[in-house]
């Protein structure tokens, strides 16, 4: 930083010229997509569908609504455009809303520039700097928005008819940036008026002053369908005024509901216990997440966010670290007993359609439960486990099972039923006691969900055994 223009003279002479932000950012997209680079980092999904029409907008130079359901990336998605910005910008030095050197627009930095000319000190401004964000509320005026009269100023003896009485709102101070309204319905209809002129004019009006800000700004906006007929709407010269409505949507595949779970979900550090989660119990998981999305008793107007499959899985490794903690022993993998723990972390996420009270845990138990059967089936054929389910039925063979079951009670359910050993070591990969546990627990559970096993439940224990 100490070698870039101090001064606006110095600034002239290193040959940098001011361009719109939208060209910037069409600029800088224009190189990524050249050079086969996605304009976003950190988004799964979306190659194929939301990027493209991305892209398309951000290279015409449109200002952008993102409209989908709650947890489809959408706040992800504006954030990660300041990457597009580039990484330092000049301002006239003090500027409340990043005047250009070259066309500064404020009272003040006009007259700062007016007074010193070339010697007019230079700021340099970090693109992180250069996003402003707000959360639609109904409470929101135009005085946070556009900007009002600051009484502190005008006690300091100015005339309320002099400029720089007035105290600039969120979109003027993120001029030459990126301003992004979240859940833009939500904003009374009366405010969204104020922003009318912002994205057609690209000015703004304070109170009664005979002033024009032009300003430089991308505008981005989120929202969910359901707000354009349930708690709000956005008002229709607002929205004829944005060049490009991009729809998100939830994973298609459960590979990149996984990839998202595993990029999102906070890692669970336990000292003195290494946690470890089996592919099949994580499948689970996001197994859950897909077919609550297609369940006809989850309220899909509301949708079921990703959120719920990060919470689940964090959810299900902290019971199974903490079995380990209570049982002493040194390795947590979660089992399928440990998905009874899930209800705590769902239930707050979905809306279940149901005319009857108290049907919600049933009703997630049975998601639960088909989420494990069909893991199971695309791992195992009813013919490869054939043998397992003779020696259930031609001895008195019994397994007990539970979350708070030790590890080592599980090693002689491999020496009573020998056919169990090799589906169950192909899922643990190991002889660790830990991760045999939980292979042999889905292998039962699979089972008695096919079918093929009866299973006795009371409290947190279960007991299998032949039909």
């Amino acid at each position: 930083m100490t070698a870039r223009p101090a001064t606006l003279g110095q600034l002239r002479s290193s040959g940098w010229r001011s361009v719109p932000v939208k060209e910037e950012v069409r600029r800088n997209a224009a190189a990524r997509i050249a050079a086969g680079l996605p304009i976003v980092d950190g988004v799964l999904g979306y190659e194929d569908t939301v990027l493209p029409q991305l892209e398309n907008a951000l290279l015409a130079g449109h200002d952008v609504i993102l409209l989908g359901e709650r947890g489809q990336a959408k706040t992800r998605l504006i954030r990660s455009l300041t990457s597009l910005l580039d990484e330092w910008l000049p301002i006239v030095a003090g500027s409340e809303i990043n005047d250009d050197p070259d066309h500064p627009v404020s009272a003040a930095a006009r007259a700062l520039v007016g007074e010193k000319g070339d010697d007019t000190p230079i700021e340099w401004v970090h693109r992180d700097r250069r996003l402003g964000e707000k959360l639609a509320t109904p409470d929101t005026s135009i005085a946070d928005l556009i900007g009002e009269v600051d009484p502190i100023r005008v006690a300091e003896g100015r005339y309320l008819s002099d400029e720089l009485t007035l105290h600039y709102g969120l979109v003027p101070r993120t001029n030459r940036g990126i301003f992004a309204i979240n859940e833009l319905p939500d904003l009374a209809e009366r405010i969204q008026v104020g922003l009318l002129n912002v994205l057609e004019e690209r000015d703004i009006q304070v109170r009664g002053y005979k002033i024009r800000l032009p300003l430089d700004i991308l505008l981005v906006a989120s929202a969910n369908p359901e707000d354009y007929t349930n708690r709000g709407r956005i008002i229709t010269p607002l929205k004829d005024r944005f060049g490009a409505q991009v729809r998100t949507h939830y994973p298609f595949d459960l590979g990149t509901e996984l990839a998202v779970m595993h990029q999102e979900s906070v890692p669970l550090v336990v000292p003195g216990v290494d946690v470890h989660v089996p592919d099949f119990m994580s499948e689970i998981i996001g197994t859950l997440s897909q077919l609550a999305r297609a369940s006809s008793q989850i309220n899909q107007r509301s949708g079921v966010s990703v959120r719920l499959t990060i919470a689940n899985h964090e959810t299900m490794v902290a019971n199974a670290a903490r079995r380990a903690l209570r049982l002493g022993e040194p390795d947590a993998v979660p089992r399928v007993s440990d998905l009874g723990s899930l209800g705590a972390s769902t239930a707050g996420k979905v809306e279940i359609e149901s005319l009857d009270e108290g049907r919600e845990e049933g009703i997630i138990d049975r998601l639960v439960s088909s989420a494990v059967l069909a893991v199971f089936k695309r791992r195992y054929s009813p013919a490869r486990l054939a043998e397992v389910v003779a020696a259930f039925d031609d001895s008195a063979t019994v397994v007990h099972a539970g979350d708070d079951m030790p590890a080592a009670s599980f090693a002689s359910v491999l020496i009573a039923v020998p056919a169990l050993r090799a589906p169950v070591m192909e899922l643990a990969g190991s002889e660790s006691r830990a991760g045999v546990a939980s292979a042999v627990e889905f292998v039962l559970e699979g089972l008695h969900l096919s079918r093929r096993l009866n299973k006795e439940a009371v409290g947190a224990r279960s007991t299998y055994r032949g039909r």
